[in-house]
C-alpha cells in the first residue's frame, strides 16, 4: 500500500494522486492540514515539512517525483497494482479525420509501448479498439473501464478494425 501526505491546496499533491490513480495503484491519504497526528508522523518519518511525501513499500518520495515513483512502483512496491496495457488511446470519433480512418466509435491507438501486451497482441498505431472480452467498446474511456478489472496472467481478447477489417487478437497480460 501507498501512503500519500497532502494538503488541499498544493498542486504535486494533486498531480501525484492522478499518477497513481492512472496506474492503478491504491493509495491511503493523509490531509496534515487537518490530521495534526499525521503531520506530526510525516515530519518524524521525513523530517520534512513539505508535501507531497509518499511513501511506497518502505521507501520515501519528497515531493512529486515521477521518475522515482515509477521505478519504486516497476519494482512491485504499489501494493495491488493492475496490469498495464501499453496503450495511449483516445475516442475514435473525435480523431478520425487525424488518423485517416471513417468515423467509428472505439478507441483508436496513438501510442503503442514496446513489449507491451499491446504489441504482443499485434495492435499498431490508428488501430480501433472495438471490443474487449466480448464488452463492446464505444469510446476510450469504455475500453479503460473494460480493462480495469483484469489482473496479471489474465487472457484478454481484444476486436479492432484496421484498414477498414475487423481482426481478433488474445493476449496474456
Amino acid at each position: 500500500m501507498v501512503k500519500i501526505y497532502t494538503t488541499p491546496t498544493c498542486g504535486y499533491c494533486q498531480m501525484a494522486k492522478h499518477f497513481l490513480a492512472e496506474r492503478g495503484v491504491g493509495y491511503e491519504e493523509f490531509d496534515v492540514s487537518r490530521d495534526r497526528s499525521a503531520a506530526e508522523e510525516m515530519v518524524r518519518l521525513t523530517g520534512q515539512m513539505g508535501v507531497p511525501v509518499i511513501i511506497v513499500g518502505d521507501e520515501m518520495v519528497i515531493g512529486f517525483d515521477r521518475p522515482r515513483l515509477e521505478g519504486l512502483l516497476a519494482r512491485g512496491g504499489g501494493g495491488s497494482q493492475r496490469p498495464r496495457f501499453g496503450l495511449k488511446v483516445a475516442d475514435a470519433s473525435r480523431v478520425a479525420d487525424k488518423f485517416g480512418i471513417t468515423p467509428v466509435s472505439g478507441a483508436v491507438v496513438g501510442a503503442v509501448a514496446p513489449g507491451s501486451a499491446g504489441e504482443q497482441a499485434g495492435l499498431r498505431i490508428g488501430d480501433v479498439i472495438i471490443e474487449v472480452n466480448a464488452i463492446k467498446v464505444t469510446n476510450a474511456g469504455d475500453l479503460e473501464r473494460a480493462l480495469a478489472d483484469f489482473t496479471a496472467g489474465s487472457w484478454v481478447s481484444l476486436v479492432f478494425l484496421r484498414d477498414n477489417q475487423k481482426r481478433k487478437s488474445e493476449v496474456k497480460i
